[in-house]
């Protein structure tokens, strides 16, 4: 085999027409670009698809984080977070606290930050998860199902806690986190301590083996402080009510 890389990035494009003439193209300008314009266009095209398959959603960069907001925050772990060293572990990733302190935002960006570096990636609520799985009537369809959810370099579950869950979710959520274990790697928000999951999945037998399995080698971050969403809308209101305030004078 000739010891060219430009043939061997062709051969590993699958550029079957351009490898099989190679001998009459080898040496022109245009072959590298052209093997570089077709890398290219792969690459946006795979993180486009990977992009709509990961149902992340829109989201504010973390840029737009204000650190000043929360009463507690580990600014440290949660920007080492973004190194993303956690899924060459396979390690989990649990964010506690209240609604709107930026649980979701962080997730969101992490999900965005793992498919740009090549992770497959799926984003969803425990609301959608455990109702679509619950909702499945064959064993078949489960198992299917399951392979979908344990599949990924990184599932992202948002918003545990909100909701509450019987028997058969707490145990289709144990199920899945088991397949993932030491594998790959599990992003959770929940506005509610591991002490209180017993209230999420109410006589659910497999709580205390569910958090094992999640929290074992895992970055567990807590942050704490009221809702910066409800501060905005309070000051979208103010902003408003001065607006008007100003017409009225304006008018008179």
């Amino acid at each position: 085999m000739i010891d060219d890389p430009l043939l061997h990035r062709a051969q590993a494009l699958h550029l079957h027409g351009l490898v099989a003439h190679w001998a009459e193209v080898a040496g022109q300008p245009w072959v590298e670009a052209l093997i570089g314009w077709e890398a290219q266009e792969r690459q946006r095209r795979s993180l486009e698809r990977r992009l709509q398959a990961a149902h992340i959603g829109s989201f504010k960069p973390v840029c737009d984080f204000d650190w000043s907001w929360p009463k507690r925050c580990d600014r440290a772990a949660l920007e080492a977070l973004m190194t993303l060293d956690f899924l060459k572990e396979a390690a989990n990733v649990i964010l506690i606290g209240p609604n709107g302190v930026g649980k979701s935002l962080w997730a969101q960006n992490l999900a965005h930050q793992a498919l740009l570096l090549g992770a497959t990636v799926l984003f969803t609520t425990a609301g959608q998860l455990l109702g679509e799985l619950a909702a499945l009537d064959s064993d078949s369809a489960l198992r299917r199902r399951l392979r979908h959810y344990a599949a990924p370099d990184l599932l992202v579950i948002d918003e545990v806690g909100y909701l509450s869950y019987g028997n058969r979710h707490a145990d289709l959520l144990f199920e899945l986190v088991s397949r993932r274990y030491q594998a790959h790697s599990t992003l959770i928000t929940t506005n509610r301590p591991f002490a209180e999951w017993g209230e999420v999945f109410p006589n659910a037998a497999c709580v205390v083996s569910l958090i094992d399995r999640l929290i074992h080698n895992a970055e567990v971050i807590a942050i704490e402080g009221e809702s910066y969403r409800l501060k905005e809308a309070k000051e979208r209101s103010e902003q408003r009510a001065k607006r008007r305030r100003k017409k009225t004078e304006d008018n008179l």
